[in-house]
């Protein structure tokens, strides 16, 4: 529940699911917002919730069109969706039914829940970093497990930083930047409270300048990311970046016949709309520096 009312918050101030900020936000004017959550998982469970409805969605749309006990259930399980939306103010403050038939109303929530879950991949709109200590191999093999579990989840990570100490050894912080090439990789000095800290050789260090240079670019909106997944259309495949996994941690699904692919991976389950050209059954696939590729037939 910490994460479903985390996205509420951060839908009220940046009106991330494509609303305007409700009113007793709008005087608050930000240049940054940022959302440390309760812990990384937490936030994997928030940006992944809208695709993870969607796949239930799809179950509970089949129960309540195949099945007596869904048709006779159906049309309280939708009021009840409705009166959620409603409070919510993802449906704009009111009803979504308005005298729709149930085909109209499932298809609306479905719509609703897509656009929630590529709110995340705009990078306008919400960028993800990451934060290691390029000393310990725990940490940098974490830092990279998490870049795959949040693209899986639905969302770009911009950036990620090394918490160095003045005495880091070179060698380890720049073997640690190469691990995450091509991504924007910046050091913050590791500060120690247990004295006063002194605020302008911090701000004036040369770490802190490349965090600078790395935050200022990620708040650049011309600035392009990474693609998480690429189609091509004459090779009829499609290739999904996926830091972090090997290839038999990832599962590959046909779903809604062939138009869209169900990639399962990092306890996390994403559905990625093929073009036309390329829908249907996977035919093959191939792991190569950091990416999976899928073949359809």
């Amino acid at each position: 529940m910490d994460s479903i009312f985390s996205a509420f918050a951060l839908q009220r101030l940046v009106g991330l699911f494509g609303n305007v900020a409700q009113r007793n936000h709008q005087k608050q004017n930000f240049d940054v917002i940022i959302y440390d959550s309760i812990s990384s998982e937490e936030t994997l469970r928030m940006i992944g919730a809208s695709s993870k409805a969607r796949l239930y969605l799809k179950y509970l749309r089949s129960m309540a069109e195949k099945t007596d006990l869904g048709r006779l259930a159906g049309p309280s399980l939708l009021r009840l969706v409705d009166e959620a939306l409603s409070i919510s103010g993802s449906s704009g403050g009111g009803s979504v039914l308005n005298g729709s038939s149930s085909a109209q109303i499932w298809d609306a929530v479905d719509t609703m829940l897509e656009g929630g879950a590529s709110a995340f991949t705009e990078p306008h709109k919400f960028r993800c970093f990451l934060v290691m200590d390029p000393k310990s191999p725990i940490s940098v093999n974490s830092a990279l497990r998490y870049w795959g579990c949040t693209v899986q989840a639905g969302a770009q990570v911009a950036g990620a930083f090394g918490i160095a100490s003045l005495s880091s050894n070179e060698e380890s912080v720049e073997r640690t930047r190469k691990n995450f090439s091509p991504l924007p990789f910046a050091y913050i000095p590791n500060l120690s409270m247990d004295a006063p800290l002194d605020w302008n050789a911090i701000t004036l260090n040369t770490v802190s300048k490349d965090a600078q240079d790395l935050l200022s670019l990620a708040a650049n909106h011309s600035h392009s990311l990474l693609s998480p997944v690429k189609f091509d259309v004459a090779k009829k495949s499609v290739t999904l970046l996926m830091p972090g996994f090997d290839k038999s941690e990832i599962k590959l699904y046909q779903y809604r016949g062939g138009s869209e692919l169900l990639v399962e991976a990092g306890d996390q389950r994403r559905a990625i709309r093929l073009p036309p050209q390329i829908q249907g059954k996977v035919g093959g696939a191939k792991f190569i520096d950091r990416s999976l590729i899928v073949t359809m037939r």
